[in-house]
């Protein structure tokens, strides 16, 4: 009895095989080898030109860094000296505005009206976004 169950499932195996074969004929003759051969052509094309590519980005980033360490040192320094020159120089508005406010109470008629307060100060305000 145990061999006729063996014998059984080798018959089974034996036919799911030989269907797989015919399913396997059947899909080789439904694809066209030249279209398969076309497709593994263009494929092999793309990934040269993506490793190409990808070379190229690696040899830019590598530049980028480069040129970036170099530089970061004098935007440093002139982001410094930029921040430096504006409070340098609100400080100054701001004692010309004193030196003005001054004037005036000294002198109420230096300024008659007051549109030169306007047309002394006419800086843009950069703190506020374009």
């Amino acid at each position: 009895m145990e061999r006729r169950v063996v014998v059984e499932e080798e018959e089974e195996r034996e036919s799911i095989r030989a269907a797989s074969e015919e399913v396997a004929r059947q899909f080789t003759t439904l694809i066209d080898s030249g279209d398969v051969e076309s497709i593994k052509q263009t494929q092999h094309l793309i990934l040269g030109r993506l490793q190409d590519s990808n070379a190229v980005l690696s040899h830019f980033n590598e530049y980028s860094e480069r040129c970036f360490a170099e530089l970061s040192g004098d935007f440093a320094k002139r982001t410094r000296l930029l921040k430096s020159m504006k409070s340098d120089l609100d400080y100054i508005f701001m004692k010309l505005r004193s030196m003005k406010a001054k004037l005036v109470a000294t002198y109420p008629d230096a300024f008659p009206d007051g549109s030169s307060t306007k047309m002394l100060d006419q800086r843009p305000d950069l703190e506020i976004p374009l």
